[in-house]
């Protein structure tokens, strides 16, 4: 795995940033935090991100409609929706709108690793 892969997380949930982004730093991704959907679309707006990590439902933007902005104007930024609310139509959502994966909250911290490697080495 490439150090220098950076990262965005995006969630309302500190915690659950808080959680992913040590786990991720430790891994040897470089890691930006975002509490809601408009700090995360500032990020994106500064920094050239290789994967994103976004809940669905955040304040002020939601993760769909960043997800929509990521991949109109970063179509290269691989994006993984992380949500509690999986249900058919976010999942359809989604990947309609360019995600590359779909997971339900909680995930196996190992798991989504393994996912960003797939998706970051393809």
């Amino acid at each position: 795995m490439n150090p220098k892969y950076q990262i965005l997380a995006a969630d309302d949930d500190l915690d659950l940033v808080t959680l992913l982004s040590k786990e991720l730093s430790r891994a040897g991704y470089q890691v930006t935090a975002a509490y809601d959907g408009a700090e995360a679309v500032k990020h994106v707006q500064k920094k050239q991100f290789d994967l994103a990590i976004l809940d669905i439902k955040m304040p002020k933007m939601n993760g769909l409609d960043v997800l929509k902005y990521i991949k109109k104007h970063y179509p290269a930024t691989k994006v993984i929706i992380l949500t509690a609310f999986a249900d058919i139509t976010n999942a359809l959502e989604a990947k309609k709108n360019g995600a590359e994966a779909f997971l339900d909250k909680p995930c196996d911290v190992d798991e989504l690793l393994a996912l960003m490697d797939r998706l970051l080495s393809s």
